[in-house]
Protein backbone atom coordinates (compact mmCIF):
# COMPACT_ATOMS: atom_id res chain seq x y z
CA UNK A 1 0.00 0.00 0.00
CA UNK A 2 3.15 2.12 0.89
CA UNK A 3 4.44 1.72 -2.00
CA UNK A 4 1.34 2.96 -4.11
CA UNK A 5 1.46 5.88 -2.16
CA UNK A 6 5.08 6.69 -2.45
CA UNK A 7 4.42 5.98 -6.96
CA UNK A 8 1.53 8.59 -7.08
CA UNK A 9 3.60 11.15 -5.15
CA UNK A 10 6.68 10.56 -7.27
CA UNK A 11 4.71 10.44 -10.80
CA UNK A 12 2.23 13.14 -9.99
CA UNK A 13 3.91 15.23 -7.77
CA UNK A 14 6.16 16.81 -9.96
CA UNK A 15 6.01 20.54 -8.94
CA UNK A 16 6.91 21.41 -13.01
CA UNK A 17 3.72 19.39 -13.81
CA UNK A 18 1.87 21.50 -11.31
CA UNK A 19 3.04 24.39 -12.70
CA UNK A 20 1.77 23.86 -16.71
CA UNK A 21 -1.22 22.75 -15.35
CA UNK A 22 -3.74 24.54 -14.31
CA UNK A 23 -6.79 22.41 -13.86
CA UNK A 24 -5.09 20.20 -11.06
CA UNK A 25 -5.52 22.44 -7.90
CA UNK A 26 -7.23 19.80 -6.15
CA UNK A 27 -4.04 17.64 -6.87
CA UNK A 28 -1.29 20.29 -6.13
CA UNK A 29 -2.71 20.71 -2.25
CA UNK A 30 -2.51 16.84 -2.53
CA UNK A 31 1.01 17.06 -3.58
CA UNK A 32 2.30 20.09 -1.20
CA UNK A 33 2.68 17.70 1.15
CA UNK A 34 6.68 16.74 1.82
CA UNK A 35 7.46 13.20 1.86
CA UNK A 36 8.88 11.71 5.03
CA UNK A 37 11.60 9.45 3.64
CA UNK A 38 13.40 9.11 7.09
CA UNK A 39 10.68 7.64 8.16
CA UNK A 40 9.54 5.08 5.43
CA UNK A 41 13.26 4.24 5.54
CA UNK A 42 12.79 3.16 9.44
CA UNK A 43 9.77 1.84 8.31
CA UNK A 44 11.54 -0.52 5.78
CA UNK A 45 14.45 -1.16 8.06
CA UNK A 46 11.65 -2.60 11.29
CA UNK A 47 10.05 -4.83 8.61
CA UNK A 48 12.94 -5.98 7.05
CA UNK A 49 14.45 -6.77 10.27
CA UNK A 50 11.71 -9.29 11.38
CA UNK A 51 11.33 -10.79 7.76
CA UNK A 52 15.11 -11.14 8.31
CA UNK A 53 15.18 -12.70 11.74
CA UNK A 54 12.56 -15.03 10.58
CA UNK A 55 14.68 -16.39 7.71
CA UNK A 56 17.87 -16.62 9.79
CA UNK A 57 16.35 -18.19 12.60
CA UNK A 58 12.72 -19.55 11.73
CA UNK A 59 11.58 -16.56 14.65
CA UNK A 60 7.90 -16.03 14.36
CA UNK A 61 7.55 -13.80 16.76
CA UNK A 62 10.40 -11.70 15.40
CA UNK A 63 8.51 -11.56 12.06
CA UNK A 64 5.19 -10.92 13.55
CA UNK A 65 6.50 -8.05 15.45
CA UNK A 66 8.70 -6.51 12.43
CA UNK A 67 5.59 -6.38 10.50
CA UNK A 68 3.29 -4.67 13.05
CA UNK A 69 6.07 -2.08 14.45
CA UNK A 70 6.89 -1.50 10.65
CA UNK A 71 3.36 -1.22 9.55
CA UNK A 72 2.67 1.46 11.99
CA UNK A 73 5.80 3.13 11.20
CA UNK A 74 4.95 3.25 7.71
CA UNK A 75 1.89 4.50 8.86
CA UNK A 76 3.19 7.12 11.11
CA UNK A 77 5.11 8.16 8.22
CA UNK A 78 2.37 8.76 5.61
CA UNK A 79 0.49 10.43 8.47
CA UNK A 80 3.55 12.70 8.51
CA UNK A 81 3.74 13.31 4.84
CA UNK A 82 0.20 14.04 5.22
CA UNK A 83 0.33 16.53 7.82
CA UNK A 84 4.15 17.44 9.95
CA UNK A 85 2.15 18.26 13.03
CA UNK A 86 0.73 14.66 13.07
CA UNK A 87 3.70 12.75 14.66
CA UNK A 88 2.11 10.80 17.28
CA UNK A 89 1.87 7.32 15.79
CA UNK A 90 5.88 7.53 14.20
CA UNK A 91 6.90 8.76 18.06
CA UNK A 92 4.95 6.43 20.01
CA UNK A 93 6.46 3.56 17.96
CA UNK A 94 10.06 4.68 17.62
CA UNK A 95 9.72 5.48 21.20
CA UNK A 96 8.39 1.89 22.16
CA UNK A 97 10.90 0.10 19.88
CA UNK A 98 13.53 2.35 21.84
CA UNK A 99 12.66 1.02 24.85
CA UNK A 100 12.46 -2.19 23.98
CA UNK A 101 15.21 -3.11 21.99
CA UNK A 102 17.38 -0.39 24.39
CA UNK A 103 16.16 -3.11 27.13
CA UNK A 104 17.26 -6.50 24.99
CA UNK A 105 20.27 -4.68 23.91
CA UNK A 106 21.53 -3.70 27.63
CA UNK A 107 20.69 -7.64 28.66
CA UNK A 108 22.55 -9.21 25.82
CA UNK A 109 25.18 -6.46 24.72
CA UNK A 110 24.85 -7.81 21.23
CA UNK A 111 24.75 -4.93 18.45
CA UNK A 112 22.88 -7.23 16.19
CA UNK A 113 19.47 -6.78 16.12
CA UNK A 114 19.09 -5.24 19.38
CA UNK A 115 21.80 -2.54 19.62
CA UNK A 116 21.10 -1.25 15.78
CA UNK A 117 17.18 -1.35 15.97
CA UNK A 118 17.47 0.35 19.68
CA UNK A 119 20.35 3.10 17.75
CA UNK A 120 17.80 3.73 15.00
CA UNK A 121 15.13 4.17 17.27
CA UNK A 122 16.49 6.67 19.55
CA UNK A 123 17.01 8.33 16.12
CA UNK A 124 13.78 8.74 15.23
CA UNK A 125 12.63 9.75 18.52
CA UNK A 126 15.15 12.60 18.49
CA UNK A 127 14.46 13.53 14.76
CA UNK A 128 10.67 13.72 15.65
CA UNK A 129 10.93 15.48 19.21
CA UNK A 130 13.42 18.07 17.33
CA UNK A 131 9.94 18.18 14.60
CA UNK A 132 7.84 18.73 18.22
CA UNK A 133 10.19 21.47 19.55
CA UNK A 134 9.85 23.30 16.31
CA UNK A 135 6.36 23.66 15.87
CA UNK A 136 5.03 26.91 16.35
CA UNK A 137 2.95 28.43 19.04
CA UNK A 138 -0.60 27.36 17.96
CA UNK A 139 -2.40 31.03 18.90
CA UNK A 140 -5.91 31.13 20.74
Amino acid sequence: MFSHVLLFQLVFCNSSMLQESGSLSSLAHVCNMSVDWIGYGYATLIASGGVIGYAKAGSVPSLAAGLLFGGLAGFGAYQISNDPNNIWVSLATSGALTGVMGKRFYGSRKLMPAGLMAGASLLMVGKLSLALLQKPAESS
